[in-house]
């Protein structure tokens, strides 16, 4: 009886075994598979430069029979460029991993946590202040902007979540960090040239110095990630039940997080932060665990996760050099390849985001100022007088003070030579602000209207960045287009992009989050290829690249500003007169039908204003946002929520805002200027985050 049950054990025993075998043969075959994809595009990559080193050469070289010039070619550029990009993709991929485990979001990445742009800033902050740290010091503060930066963002976001609301927060805490990171490049040009380029991610490197010093760190982060990798599976769990089953689940936590930004920060210091490979790696590998099963332990997830990283960042480099020839290449960041293709990533992972159960409610603001007749007119009065003081506090105020007595004598042109010119200089400036802040104002008040999103604005939407798009390769095909010329671009760029992100988000059902979070990957695909466009024509001029991507007044003309003037004096009226249309698309898409109104058609005419609306503000002041958020969230807390009122008053904060800004920039550190649109997202961003906290509440 006992031989007779051993016997029926081991029968039931044999395929289990059986399956573990296929399971861990499949495994090790598609991790060979991988390793040897890995090979190949090493090989092609070390054949691409720009010397007249070829294949056969490089072949020779390899069987110890190369020349002294391929020697030589292969130990100055192309091996450090490969090992660059190795260690590169191993970091970033195993950093995503563990970043993705931690917050139980498939968001998660070294973009989206902003921990690239907090390394980003420490290191372009030591460059421009003088401080000529060694490479392991510079990592070390990079790691310490990264770690500071993922606290925030985990912290806003309540530890990480299963929905975009982390990838929400995350971008806009990154989005001020890049405006820091702008202003230090823009005050301190000469201390940080070549910096523009290298922080879209660069594989350039002279010598293998910073290379060989990250490459222990990386080793070391790697092997304790995969030593956490039953700790981790745990964690996926959730956190009662890790407690459950004996994890100190705040420890485990906190080390991966300190990993994750060991091997971020590593990354950063070598080669600039590389957008999105630490978002695609991972997510690639989960995608291949429906075929290998065996991906899906955490022990092989995270060092599959680095080799898939690698694949990423070759693909990129050689796709780039194949594409535009190593010579062109040369000047163009390997990390503009790597975030359009994590942009179309995050596309696709936030079109399978489940949306939420809660109806999307109407972006209201708390009314408690005009309740009343007698505030409402107050707050007119106070609105005409803010508006009027803007723009002439905005023409007195720069590196050269202008006084009232002045500025009244220049209007009936008893000034002098000199007066004249510096108010004449000022004026198209603050007309440009004026006007451009008005139009992105409306256009927000539209957009948040149809889409029913508090948290929607033309810059968040990646309308702004797609006419930054076609007003700059315009400006780089034709440099003696006109004002008109330039607009038009900008408007063809911003409807394409909006096209966009409204189609990608209504297959998949128009949930605001959705929306926001497609809107923020086009954003950043935008913002790659207008690196590309400037790197490629103008690869030296930081300060054009800035302005535009910054938002300023600088150099702004007459000519200039009569686009957006025009477009606004046009199109205000015109939405105006649909305020009802707009109420009702604020409520829900039901009760505009029941009541005869033609919801498809009169969204269209509200989108396709406020697209044209923010492509001039675009060509007139560059890529500014938040305006198109803050202006209508403040109108709406001043007026209530009738549009009748919205418009009007957020027009008038609008420009406001933007005005105030530009004087502000103007003026705290002349001679020195800095960008109206840095200064408007430092304060956009607490904003939309003070706004997302409360959708978040409405919703719970």
């Amino acid at each position: 009886m006992d031989v007779r049950r051993a016997q029926v054990g081991r029968a039931r025993r044999r395929p289990t075994v059986e399956r573990a075998r296929r399971l861990m043969f499949r495994t090790a075959a598609a991790t060979a598979g991988i390793v040897a994809a890995i090979a190949v595009l090493s090989a092609v990559h070390l054949t691409q430069g720009t010397s007249s080193t070829g294949v056969l050469d490089v072949l020779a070289a390899v069987l110890g029979d190369g020349d002294a010039q391929t020697l030589a070619v292969l130990e100055g550029s192309r091996v450090p460029r490969l090992l660059t990009a190795l260690l590169l993709g191993v970091a970033l991929g195993v950093a995503g991993a563990g970043m993705q485990s931690v917050a139980r979001n498939p968001l998660a990445s070294p973009d989206t946590l902003a921990v690239n742009a907090g390394a980003h800033l420490a290191v372009v902050a030591t460059a421009a202040f003088g401080l000529s740290l060694p490479v392991l010091s510079s990592g070390a503060a990079a790691f310490v902007g990264g770690l500071a930066a993922a606290v925030v963002v985990l912290a806003l976001s309540g530890g990480g979540s299963a929905g975009p609301r982390l990838v929400l927060v995350g971008s806009a805490v990154a989005l001020t960090l890049q405006s820091a990171t702008y202003l230090l490049l823009l005050l301190f040009e000469q201390e940080t040239t070549g910096l523009f380029g290298w922080g879209s991610g660069s594989l350039t490197v002279s010598d293998l110095d910073a290379t060989a010093q990250m490459t222990p760190v990386v080793a070391v982060a790697v092997v304790a990630l995969v030593a956490m990798g039953k700790s981790l599976d745990v964690l996926a769990l959730g956190d009662d039940n890790a407690t459950v089953l004996g994890l100190r689940v705040r420890r485990t936590r906190v080390g991966a997080v300190l990993l994750t930004v060991a091997l971020t920060a590593a990354a950063v210091t070598v080669a600039g932060p590389l957008g999105f490979v630490g978002l695609s790696a991972p997510v690639i590998t989960r995608l291949l665990v429906r075929f290998v099963p065996g991906f899906g332990r955490h022990r092989v997830l995270v060092p599959v996760s680095g080799l898939v990283g690698v694949l990423i960042v070759l693909g990129a480099d050689v796709l780039l050099r194949a594409v535009m020839g190593s010579a062109a290449a040369v000047r163009v960041p390997t990390g503009v390849t790597t975030t359009v293709l994590g942009a179309v990533v995050l596309v696709w992972l936030a079109r399978r985001t489940r949306s939420s159960a809660a109806p999307r409610q109407a972006p209201a603001g708390r009314v408690g100022v005009a309740g009343s007749t007698r505030r409402l007119v107050v707050t007119w009065v106070a609105l005409g007088a803010l508006l009027v003081a803007a723009p002439v506090v905005g023409l007195m105020l720069g590196d050269r003070l202008v006084l009232l007595g002045d500025l009244a004598n220049w209007v009936s042109g008893r000034t002098g030579t000199a007066l004249t010119f510096v108010v004449d200089q000022r004026l198209p400036r603050v007309l440009a602000a004026l006007v451009a802040g008005a139009a992105l104002a409306v256009a927000g008040c539209g957009i948040q209207s149809v889409s029913r999103n508090p948290l929607a604005e033309p810059g968040l939407l990646g309308i702004t960045a797609g006419a930054g798009l076609g007003a700059i390769g315009l400006i780089t095909l034709v440099p003696v287009a006109g004002a008109w010329q330039v607009a038009g671009a900008a408007g063809v760029g911003a409807t394409l992009a909006f096209a966009l992100v409204y189609g990608l988000a209504w297959r998949a059902g128009l949930d605001s989050d959705r929306l926001v979070v497609i809107g923020i990957a086009t954003w950043s695909g935008g913002t790659a290829l207008i690196t590309l466009l400037i790197t490629t024509s103008d690869p030296w001029n930081t300060a054009k690249a800035l302005t535009w991507m910054s938002g300023s007044t600088y150099g702004r003309t007459p000519e200039q500003v009569v686009p957006t003037l025009l477009a606004l004096a046009l199109l205000l009226p015109l939405l105006w007169s649909r305020h009802r249309e707009l109420d009702l698309h604020s409520l829900d898409d039901d009760t505009p039908r029941v009541l005869g109104l033609r919801v498809e058609r009169s969204r269209l005419v509200v989108l396709v204003a406020s697209g044209v609306l923010a492509a001039t503000a675009v060509s007139a002041i560059g890529v500014v946002g938040f305006v198109g958020l803050v202006a209508p969230h403040l109108a709406r807390s001043l007026v209530g929520g009738r549009h009748a009122r919205v418009l009007p008053v957020a027009a008038v904060l609008g420009a406001v805002l933007v005005s105030v800004a530009d004087t502000v920039g103007r003026t705290v550190i002349s001679p020195a200027q800095i960008p109206a649109g840095l200064v408007i997202s430092l304060i956009g961003t607490p904003y939309f985050v003070l706004v997302l906290w409360r959708t978040q509440e409405m919703r719970t």
